[in-house]
């Protein structure tokens, strides 16, 4: 399935905007750990450990702050991101579709990545090791 080229509604992003980002982050963060239990997500969490990560939906006003330790993710409080992305909601689910390479999205100016250098590699090549098709997301959108 193509995903079409689409922007959250700005009423729906009003809404969202004005939400704990909390609960958003934590189903984040149990569908990573997940993943990680299931092989899905073949990360090191060596390399992830001590470092915390932000995710910025633009189009949805939504920012989803976490942090990853030796065993697994966790929700994470204000402060810097170690390694920040940005993209509306229809750019990330390409990415996670693979029907938009990470460097296509980046090249183009759709999807923003901004930190640590050295993480932002080892995060994109963790995600272009991913078989999202594997995952309950991709079983969902061939529905």
């Amino acid at each position: 399935m193509q995903i079409p080229e689409f922007t959250v509604p700005s009423a729906l992003a009003h809404i969202a905007r004005r939400l704990p980002a909390t609960p958003p982050a934590w189903v984040l963060v149990q569908g990573l750990n997940q993943l990680v239990r299931r092989g899905v997500l073949p990360a090191d969490m060596s390399l992830l450990a001590g470092h915390t990560f932000e995710v910025e939906v633009r189009d949805a006003g939504l920012t989803l702050r976490f942090a990853a330790d030796a065993r697994g993710f966790t929700t994470a409080g204000s402060g810097s991101a170690d390694l920040r992305f940005s993209a509306n909601l229809a750019d990330f689910m390409r990415m996670m579709l693979r029907e938009e390479d990470p460097d296509t999205l980046f090249f183009n100016r759709k999807l923003v990545i901004e930190g640590d250098t050295e993480l932002g590699l080892v995060v994109k090549n963790l995600l272009d090791s991913v078989d999202w098709s594997s995952t309950p997301l991709a079983r969902f959108m061939a529905a």
